[in-house]
């Protein structure tokens, strides 16, 4: 019995069974299953939490990844799993209810809109908290710690880029952006061998992601901008992290709206908490005129 037909017959009759997708991986050194042979993905409609089995079956290392659809659905929006676009897409599907993982598939392929935004919010919180982590290392001479964050705040305005222009980001990122973005790879180039020395190298890179913190906020946070502008009442970010297009993304919000205030994309306002006490006031968010 092959590899894929036993796994097929061993969760035929589970009755929680949403989804079950094999990939196999294309080349010994490739890390898109992890360093093994074959990852069994498996979808189920809740689970306490999700596992990771490792097995080995007609001569071949398996690894057996088991989540809910609520953790799929926030790995897609968020990027939680490195892998997933390309599991997703790229995997066999071996059984699925109701289409599931058909319609997951087809959603990553269309990339709508929400999802989109989303994405693109995510990526945006990744670049502004890296970014600003730099340029505290530059205050503090940490050349080599500013030099790493500087790298990772380009990742993630390399990923922007991609979003914006109809693409999930993939693993080989910088395959991507050569073609699609030149600008973005030429920083990328002059940070990893450029002959300049390693901060004068760093504070090129970082006047330039000066410039786009500047020029992509109000673009990048156009989700967070709907939340706000969805009622007259200021906003907690308690309640802004709450949201349902918001809630399911991990990003650094407080980051983001202390950013949006200084640069008078949002409104802070201190009002009466809801415990009445007199000797403290909480800070809420209202948008400005944008």
């Amino acid at each position: 019995m092959s590899t894929k037909q036993y796994f097929i017959e061993a969760y035929r009759s589970q009755p929680d069974l949403v989804g079950l997708l094999a990939i196999e991986n294309p080349y010994p050194y490739n890390p898109l299953v992890e360093g093994l042979d074959v990852l069994i993905f498996v979808v189920r409609e809740s689970v306490r939490s999700e596992s990771t089995e490792h097995v080995c079956l007609n001569g071949q290392r398996i690894m057996i990844r088991t989540v809910d659809t609520d953790r799929l659905e926030q790995w897609i929006a968020n990027r939680g799993q490195g892998s997933i676009i390309q599991w997703m897409v790229r995997g066999e599907i071996l059984m699925e209810r109701d289409n599931y993982l058909t319609n997951i598939r087809e959603q990553l392929m269309l990339f709508p809109d929400m999802m989109r935004e989303q994405k693109r919010f995510a990526e945006f919180s990744g670049f502004l908290r890296t970014y600003l982590q730099a340029k505290q290392d530059i205050e503090d001479n940490n050349i080599l710690d500013a030099h790493s964050n500087v790298m990772a705040a380009l990742h993630h305005w390399a990923h922007i880029v991609l979003i914006e222009e109809g693409h999930h980001p993939e693993l080989t990122v910088w395959r991507q952006i050569r073609r699609v973005h030149p600008g973005v790879y030429k920083l990328y180039e002059e940070l990893t061998a450029s002959p300049e020395s390693l901060e004068q190298r760093v504070r090129l890179v970082m006047l330039a992601c000066e410039f786009t913190v500047m020029n992509k906020m109000k673009a990048c946070c156009a989700l967070l901008f709907d939340a706000i502008s969805s009622r007259q009442e200021p906003w907690s970010i308690c309640e802004l992290q709450n949201y349902p297009s918001i809630h399911e993304l991990h990003i650094d919000l407080s980051l983001v709206v202390q950013n949006l205030v200084k640069r008078a994309y949002v409104r802070e306002v201190a009002v009466m908490p809801d415990n009445g006490d007199p000797d403290i006031m909480e800070l809420k968010y209202l948008l400005t005129a944008i």
